[in-house]
């Protein structure tokens, strides 16, 4: 690791931890969750580009409308036969 990404690294783990309001005992979830960040922002550009490209919707072409069904017809009160 580089000393400038550890020093990234360890700012932004103790912004977490003032976040969180200084709680004992969280210094590697705050370490991980700030390697994590500082990682993510460090990919390389493309793929992100290649993701948002993937996110964005393309129009959908207009569907026609279909006519309503008509509401179903009610059982008539027909007797049933017995066996």
């Amino acid at each position: 690791m580089t000393d400038d990404r550890h020093e990234r690294i360890r700012q932004r783990a103790h912004e977490i931890w003032e976040k969180a309001g200084r709680p004992e005992g969280a210094h590697m979830e705050h370490w991980e969750q700030a390697a994590a960040e500082i990682y993510a922002a460090g990919k390389p550009k493309k793929a992100a580009k290649k993701a948002a490209a993937a996110k964005v919707e393309k129009p959908k072409a207009a569907k026609a409308e279909k006519p309503a069904k008509a509401p179903a017809k009610a059982n008539s009160a027909k007797p049933k036969a017995k066996a």
